[in-house]
């Protein structure tokens, strides 16, 4: 599967953005989908993720109560809603795909992942 992440770009805090992910492949409803994130000097961090059909979603405490994640299986696409953004949520935000049957945010369980795209908070 291919994915292309799009929607990223500069919000000031507070602000919201909506990150989609295009997948293109194989049948994209037989992947559970994550969102994770990379900023400067820093590690990858997980975001949340989704099981297959949608219907079961985890986040990281960090983003829990802000950020939404979907998916829409007839469009091939899931998307990240993000509210109340943060300057700590500036970050290269990727998608990535797994064929784990259960929805986790471990990025091991995830074997492909999109280019990502750059979120920048100003304060």
């Amino acid at each position: 599967v291919q994915l292309v992440e799009s929607g990223g770009g500069l919000v000031q805090a507070g602000g919201s953005l909506r990150l989609s992910c295009a997948a293109s492949g194989r049948t994209f409803s037989s992947y559970v989908m994550g969102w994770f994130r990379q900023a400067p000097g820093k590690e990858r961090e997980s975001v949340a993720g989704i099981s297959r059909r949608g219907g079961v979603t985890t986040y990281a405490d960090s983003v829990k109560g802000r950020f939404t994640i979907s998916r829409d299986n007839a469009k091939n696409t899931v998307y990240l809603q993000m509210n109340s953004l943060k300057p700590e949520d500036t970050a290269v935000y990727y998608c990535a795909a797994g064929d784990g049957m259960f929805v986790t945010l471990q990025p091991g369980n995830y074997g492909y992942w999109g280019q990502g795209t750059q979120v920048t908070v100003s304060s």
